[in-house]
């Protein structure tokens, strides 16, 4: 199972790579109110060490994404590559919050799924390639909308845009977390 997850970080983490890499404006305004590109990456380099700590494991800490994003993404993503890949792979890891899972799907469910989602956020801020893989998007949504409640109420995710049934799947997951699939950044 757990060559599963750390293939599936692999991918999706090689995709906000080269869209972190592609950014040519850091300050772009960004899908997510009040935030600019550095600040998804900022999001994904602080939260999950954080979340992680809580279960008494540690990433080793790199480079600002204030100060240099590129940096930041590439230390943060191959410690976490390394993580699900090393002798603690196999192992079971315990949070408070979310009890007591193999760290390899607790690294699949909150971290890499959040990786996929900003990903979008990225290129539509910066106007790069933005299509995700629909395989995934399905999968993901399929998994979050029975626990829409539990997830809106967790104040992660802003009210859902409402987007046609027949929409293409990518379309209905970012308007399932909140985002208008329609955003583009302001003119100007």
């Amino acid at each position: 199972m757990g060559r599963e997850e750390a293939e599936r970080h692999r991918r999706i983490a090689a995709a906000f790579t080269d869209r972190v890499r592609g950014t040519r404006d850091w300050d772009a305004p960004t899908p997510v109110a009040d935030w600019q590109a550095r600040d998804v990456v900022d999001h994904l380099v602080t939260w999950f060490p954080g979340f992680l700590a809580a279960g008494e494991v540690t990433l080793p800490a790199g480079p600002s994404a204030t100060d240099d994003p590129v940096a930041a993404w590439e230390h943060h993503t191959a410690a976490v590559q390394d993580l699900v890949e090393g002798d603690r792979a196999g192992q079971d890891f315990t949070h408070p919050h979310v009890g007591t899972l193999p760290l390899t799907q607790a690294v699949d469910r909150f971290y890499t799924s959040d990786v996929l989602m900003h990903t979008w956020d990225l290129a539509r801020a910066t106007g790069q390639d933005d299509r995700l893989d629909p395989d995934e998007c399905a999968t993901l949504l399929g998994g979050m909308e029975p626990m829409e409640q539990l997830l809106r109420d967790s104040g992660q995710y802003g009210p859902r845009v409402e987007v046609p049934a027949d929409a293409p799947v990518q379309d209905r997951l970012i308007g399932f977390i909140g985002r208008d699939p329609a955003w583009r950044p302001p003119a100007g």
